[in-house]
């Protein structure tokens, strides 16, 4: 079966997500992920610098064969050659994931590119290209409008970007099409909104009480199209075409289990009104404490 799904591995490195239960998976248990992934033909693993020990986990337990993408931390202040801090930067990160070169790297803070020193480090990135420490460069975003202010200064190979049933921002503002066009890869993160989407009325926290009549839409679909809320938020992306990959953390080879269960569903059509522009949702990083 043909898929889009890559390993996203937050969890392997940090306590993650909303509806973590489990708190950071142990590497036994990221052993047997990766071996059901494997059997799955998922071949992409998504990492970063900032996801706590993920990387020396994954090493830990061996991905070699596997498309390794990392993402950079944020350019420090008081660099002097970031051309020498960021080629470490992907050395120090092939040494904890025991490869030889990283499938792809992406700037975490794409902002780093209007600074003083954004000229440098889009010479550096290329720079790390040509050398073959990593095959393909990019930027990891939160909305389209930063694509605005990034994508005219240099040649990306991978945007990684949240989209789901609810966040439809990149296909909305036309930046799908755009970067299928110039033959950049979208990745889509955050496809079930840290677990939100995947709570139920009684388990979905009560600061989350004023989206209400988008819940009751979510809802409406899932009962009419009689699917589960992992089914739809999987068909609905996987079904877009400019959608290169899919990211799917995992906290349990059971969970792996049930994704590659879901994948075989489509959805007919989906409520325009499930669509919502407000960051206050969209945005975990403005949820505040839970």
């Amino acid at each position: 079966m043909k898929h889009k799904i890559a390993l996203g591995s937050a969890q392997f490195g940090l306590t993650y997500g909303i509806s973590n239960k489990i708190g950071q998976v142990h590497e036994g248990e990221v052993q047997e992920i990766l071996a059901l992934a494997k059997k799955y033909q998922i071949n992409t693993l998504d990492t970063a610098i900032a996801y706590g020990e993920s990387e020396k986990v994954l090493g830990a337990v061996g991905v070699e064969g596997w498309d390794v993408i990392s993402k950079l931390s944020a350019l420090p202040d008081g660099v002097n050659d970031v051309g020498e801090w960021l080629e470490l930067e992907v050395i120090n990160s092939c040494r904890r994931l025991k490869v030889e070169s990283l499938h792809g790297v992406l700037l975490h803070r794409p902002a780093d590119l209007l600074g003083e020193h954004g000229a440098e480090l889009q010479d550096a990135l290329y720079r790390v290209k040509k050398k073959g420490l990593v095959d393909k460069i990019g930027i990891s975003v939160y909305e389209p409008s930063e694509l605005d202010q990034f994508f005219h200064l240099m040649k990306f190979d991978i945007v990684q970007a949240p989209f789901s049933l609810v966040d439809r921002r990149m296909q909305e503002s036309g930046w799908l099409k755009r970067l299928q066009e110039t033959g950049c890869e979208f990745h889509a993160r955050s496809v079930f909104l840290q677990g939100l989407l995947l709570m139920t009325q009684q388990q979905r926290p009560s600061q989350f009480d004023r989206w209400q009549p988008v819940w009751q839409q979510l809802d409406s679909l899932l009962k009419e199209a009689d699917v589960t809320a992992v089914q739809a938020c999987l068909a609905y992306v996987s079904s877009i075409e400019e959608v290169t990959k899919v990211i799917l953390g995992v906290e349990s080879r059971a969970q792996l289990e049930e994704i590659f269960t879901a994948l075989t569903t489509s959805l007919q059509s989906v409520p325009a009104g499930l669509s919502v522009a407000d960051k206050e949702l969209l945005n975990p990083a403005l949820w505040g404490d839970k």
